[in-house]
C-alpha cells in the first residue's frame, strides 16, 4: 500500500513528504494508522550527524495510532488498540530479561541501524528501501512496526497526546522514578527545563522531592518550569548556578540530571552534588574534561548514563497515564500541535527553544 512519510535523503537537509510504498505486514508485526507523533531531539540528532543512521530513511519514534491491521503469530495486540510506539529491543538478552531493556545489546543496530529484526525495512520510495527509524519511523502516516513495539494504552485519553510518553517523556519522568529513585524530601536538580528536564520535575514533585531545582536560560521555561513542580529556579545566563544550589541546598543536592549535552554544564551538575551524589546524563553529550580526582571521587560522586528512563514501557507508560489522569503529571503543558506538512517549522520552533514539545497531527 502508499502511505504519506516525511523522508530525510540527506545530513542537515529539511524533510520532504511523499507517497512512500508499505511492506505487507509479516507474522510477527502489525500495522498502524499513526495519529499523531512527537518531534524528538533523537531525531535531529539523526538528520544532522553522520554515521547515525543510515540515510535516506523515515525519522520518527514518538508515534502513537490505532492498529488497523495484526499479523498471524499476533496475540497481544488486536485491531483497534490504541497504541503508542517506543524502542526497539531483543527481549531475550540478559539486560532485556533482567527488566533493563534500554540497554539491550542489540539497542544500537535495532534502533539505528535503518532494519526491523530480521534484517528488512518495510519501507521504500520508486523501488529503493528508505531506512527505518526505533523500529516504527513515525513521520508515516501508516507504520509497519513488530507487535512487542507497541503498548496498549488506555482509549479514555487523547491519543494525540500520548506519543512523547514512548520516548522523551519516559525519559525524564524515568531518570527520577525508575533509575534514580530519590525519597521525598532529598533534594534534585534539573539541567535543562525542556522536555526531558520538565517531566523529571513533575516526577520529581510525584515523589515529594525537596528543593526541586530547575537551572535554563530561556526565562518563560523556568516560569513553566515553577508552575510544575520546581521550588526553586535559576537563570544559568545571569547567576552563578552551581553557587546558587549549594546556597539554596548549603551542602548541595544527592541528586542532578543533565538533560543539555553542553560540557560546561555537565560540570556543574557534577560540582552542584553533596558529597556521595549522581548525577544522572541523559543528554546527547560529546567529549568532557574532567578532573576524575577532584570533581568526582575525592567526594565520592557517581556520574551514570541513562538511557529512556531504564523503563520497562508496557509497564512505565500506562502508570505515567495513570498519574496524568489524577492530574500529578500534567505533560499536556509542554506541548503545541502542528499539522503534518508544517514539519520542518515543529523542528524549527523546537530547536529554538520556543516549543518545548512539538507533536505533529499524522492526518490532518
Amino acid at each position: 500500500m502508499k502511505t504519506k512519510a516525511a523522508v530525510t535523503f540527506g545530513l542537515g537537509q529539511p524533510f520532504e513528504i511523499h507517497d512512500i510504498q508499505v511492506a505487507p505486514i509479516l507474522a510477527d508485526e502489525i500495522r498502524i494508522k499513526m495519529v499523531a507523533s512527537g518531534v524528538c531531539h533523537t531525531d535531529a540528532v539523526a538528520r544532522d550527524l553522520a554515521d547515525v543512521f543510515p540515510l535516506p530513511g523515515v525519522l520518527g519514534h514518538e508515534g502513537a495510532g490505532v492498529v488497523e491491521e495484526v499479523g498471524a503469530d499476533v496475540s497481544s495486540v488486536s485491531v483497534g488498540d490504541h497504541v503508542v510506539l517506543s524502542f526497539a529491543n531483543c527481549h531475550r538478552c540478559d539486560h532485556c530479561l533482567s527488566g533493563h531493556p534500554t540497554v539491550c545489546t542489540e539497542f544500537n543496530p535495532l534502533n539505528f541501524g535503518g532494519v526491523l529484526k530480521g534484517g528488512h525495512t518495510p519501507y521504500s520510495l520508486n523501488d529503493k528501501p528508505l531506512s527505518i527509524f526505533f523500529g516504527q519511523s513515525s513521520f508515516s502516516q501508516q507504520v509497519v512496526t513488530k507487535a512487542d513495539n507497541v503498548v496498549v494504552v488506555d482509549k479514555e485519553v487523547d491519543l494525540a497526546l500520548l506519543g512523547p510518553l514512548g520516548c522523551g517523556i519516559q525519559t525524564g519522568a524515568g531518570t527520577v522514578l525508575n533509575r534514580l529513585r530519590p525519597k521525598a524530601n532529598e533534594g534534585i536538580v534539573i539541567f535543562g527545563a525542556g522536555a526531558v528536564g520538565l517531566s523529571a520535575i513533575m516526577a520529581a514533585q510525584v515523589i515529594g522531592c525537596y528543593p526541586i531545582i530547575a537551572v535554563d536560560v530561556h526565562p518563560h521555561r523556568l516560569a513553566l518550569a515553577q508552575e510544575l513542580g520546581a521550588t526553586h529556579v535559576i537563570n544559568g545566563q545571569e547567576t552563578d548556578a552551581v553557587a546558587e544550589i549549594h546556597r539554596i541546598s548549603r551542602l548541595g543536592v544527592p541528586y542532578a540530571i543533565e538533560t543539555t549535552g553542553v560540557a560546561a554544564v555537565v560540570k556543574q551538575s557534577l560540582a552542584a552534588l553533596k558529597p556521595l551524589g549522581v548525577v544522572a546524563i541523559v543528554g546527547f553529550t560529546g567529549e568532557v574534561n574532567l578532573n576524575i580526582h577532584t570533581e568526582l571521587m575525592a567526594e565520592g560522586k557517581s556520574m551514570i548514563g541513562v538511557i529512556e528512563g531504564d523503563s520497562i514501557p508496557k509497564v512505565f507508560i500506562p502508570q505515567l497515564i495513570s498519574l496524568y489522569k489524577q492530574g500529578k503529571f500534567p505533560f499536556d503543558r509542554l506541548v503545541r500541535f502542528y499539522e503534518f506538512e508544517q514539519i520542518n517549522q515543529a523542528f524549527e520552533d523546537s530547536a529554538s527553544g520556543a516549543v518545548i514539545k512539538p507533536i505533529l497531527r499524522m492526518h490532518g
